[in-house]
């Protein structure tokens, strides 16, 4: 039987890596979270969806198109998601991460294809500096096709997660139709783009910190697929750019915070904006955030909508299948919207 020793040691979570900064942890000195100038007083947009199925429809969609346009970010109460399967969730997910670290390693996987994975930082060939966090990596659509893959470790995962995917879904494809209205297009406009759609989580588990200052727990970047819905927890560390200040985005009760991803900027020629993110660490509590990573699928066509194309506002980005798209992300180190700024159209001056 082959040992799990030199994987255990390449994790944080193994319950003493944490414990000391190693120098692949620490990023150069221009390249570091600078907490004196993050904004924590401005509020990013709450929207409220019990109106999003009923006569104020036109409100809501109109709050989202807003923000869509003006931050690429908001938080979203009633929502429609239990708050019992939100908690389950997150329990489940703290469980897998104080369970031993033995019965982690046997997912632990340094392809970045990987379907099914435990991994740390991003992509630790390509990382110059390695972000402070551990991760379990997850398709979730189709469901039933996916599920038997999953860890079988806590025995209560599959049942839990199985039942926050298919709730994360029901949202997200109720986000879309608004989302495909406030670009102007019938609500069923973003379904038909995404074809067969794909759907993932990620559990991110950032250990307390010795020296918050040196490193990240994820660096700046955006998502590259379609919408992003995210439960944050109770502890704070996730950080938002807006007009070249970043903010940091409080923890709401039961709401999750809901980010546009790449597709959607190009899709919209641009209107709308994909948010450029990250996560902080700090000294005394381990954080646990859950991103449903929410897009097309592979042989997807994405492009601008015709409908945002017209002599004053020329195309900005190439036409491409998401797949290429995906190859390209996975084949970098995260860094700021880098990947989206290759598939710009270069327009000659």
């Amino acid at each position: 039987m082959t040992s799990t020793a030199p994987v255990v040691e390449k994790l944080l979570s193994n319950g003493h890596n944490h414990l000391h900064l190693q120098d692949k942890y620490v990023f150069p000195p221009g390249e570091r979270p600078d907490m004196s100038q993050v904004c924590y007083l401005y509020r990013f947009p709450v929207i409220d969806l019990k109106d999003l199925d009923g006569p104020r429809r036109i409100k809501v969609v109109n709050e989202i198109k807003r923000s869509c346009e003006e931050d690429g970010f908001f938080q979203i109460m009633n929502h429609g998601v239990p708050e019992t399967v939100m908690k389950s969730m997150m329990g489940i997910a703290k469980e897998f991460f104080e369970m031993r670290v033995e019965d982690r390693v046997c997912l632990y996987s340094e392809d970045p294809r990987q379907a099914v994975k435990v991994y740390t930082s991003f992509n630790v060939n390509k990382d110059k500096f390695f972000s402070w966090k551990d991760s379990l990596r997850h398709p979730c659509h189709p469901l039933e096709e996916f599920i038997n893959s999953w860890p079988q470790k806590p025995t209560l995962y599959r049942e839990v997660a199985g039942i926050y995917a298919k709730e994360i879904r029901v949202l997200v494809l109720r986000l879309l139709a608004a989302i495909s209205e406030a670009l102007g297009q019938d609500s069923d406009y973003l379904n038909a783009i995404f074809g067969k759609h794909t759907q993932e989580m990620l559990i991110n588990y950032y250990p307390p910190c010795p020296n918050p200052d040196l490193t990240f727990g994820v660096v700046p970047h955006s998502d590259p697929s379609g919408i992003t819905v995210l439960m944050q927890g109770d502890v704070s560390g996730l950080q938002v750019l807006k007009d070249g200040k970043w903010f940091a985005v409080e923890p709401i009760p039961n709401a999750f915070v809901v980010n546009l991803a790449d597709q959607l900027q190009v899709i919209s020629n641009g209107r709308f904006k994909s948010s450029e993110h990250r996560a902080v660490t700090n000294k005394t509590t381990a954080r646990i955030s859950i991103p449903s990573f929410y897009g097309p699928s592979f042989d997807s066509f994405i492009a601008p909508a015709a409908s945002m194309v017209d002599e004053e506002h020329p195309a900005l980005y190439r036409g491409y299948k998401f797949e290429e798209y995906m190859t390209a992300f996975f084949g970098q180190t995260l860094k700021g919207k880098s990947i989206l700024d290759r598939f710009k159209i270069e327009v000659n001056p």
